[in-house]
């Protein structure tokens, strides 16, 4: 009788948490892989809230900044939606150029004061991602500022001009979730969001079709992303976090 492969890393327990954050760089950052996990949050009546900090305006390279952006906006929110999420904000840092720092902590702190979520999902921070490749410049850039912009939310005398703007400090962050991290330490099975997560990609219409022709499909991609998080779980698909429990 063959006998399930060994579970490496543990579940997430999540059955307390009632306000969810994700912040990324880009559109469509969320959706490779991530957008499994929203899905069964939001399926489960967990409120979950997106915050981008660009519009992805440099990332098509057959259209200009100008005409991608509103495009490329579009398609986040229309694959946000396919997941149960209708929060979606945008922040004003140009796409390619995000620089770490005050200002972009400030912006992050703002959504956190905003939203008084219980658990704040960041970016990969690392030089490089799971497998080796290179991550590219604006993820690391806000993946290493969300961390920090948790601490800021929580402090009042960091950027006092948030509370002038109406946002009280909010200590309330119990867990925070690295997505794509190298090191995963817990795991969420998406077993049953798998073909949400394929159409919440495949609704990046614009983007997906500027892509190389040797560039996995959606599901393709998604297969080998959530297939290789649910063998580090022994299931079947898995968001793979790496997972800061503070409570």
């Amino acid at each position: 009788m063959s006998q399930a492969p060994a579970q490496s890393i543990p579940p997430l327990e999540d059955q307390d948490i009632e306000r969810v954050l994700c912040v990324v760089a880009h559109p469509d950052d969320i959706e490779y892989g991530l957008s499994a996990a929203v899905h069964r949050w939001t399926g489960s009546g967990k409120s979950v809230s997106y915050f981008l900090l660009t519009r992805g305006e440099a990332g098509i390279a057959t259209m200009s900044p100008d005409e991608a952006g509103p495009v490329r906006e579009a398609e986040e929110v229309e694959s946000a939606r396919i997941v149960g999420v209708d929060d979606v904000r945008f922040g004003e840092h140009r796409d390619g150029a995000v620089e770490f720092g005050l200002a972009l902590r400030r912006d992050i702190a703002r959504e956190i004061r905003r939203i008084r979520p219980d658990l704040v999902v960041a970016q990969n921070h690392d030089v490089r991602f799971p497998g080796g490749q290179l991550n590219q410049a604006d993820h690391r850039a806000v993946g290493l500022a969300t961390l920090d912009a948790i601490a800021d939310a929580g402090n009042r005398w960091i950027f006092p001009e948030l509370v002038d703007e109406g946002f009280e400090p909010w200590e309330g962050v119990r867990v925070i979730a690295v997505a794509g991290s190298p090191a995963p330490t817990h795991h969420i099975v998406v077993d049953d969001s798998f073909e949400a997560a394929v159409s919440s990609l495949e609704a990046h219409t614009a983007y997906n079709s500027a892509l190389p022709d040797t560039f996995p499909s959606p599901r393709e991609l998604l297969g080998q992303i959530l297939g290789q998080g649910g063998r580090a779980a022994g299931v079947e698909y898995a968001v793979a976090l790496e997972v800061i429990d503070r409570r």
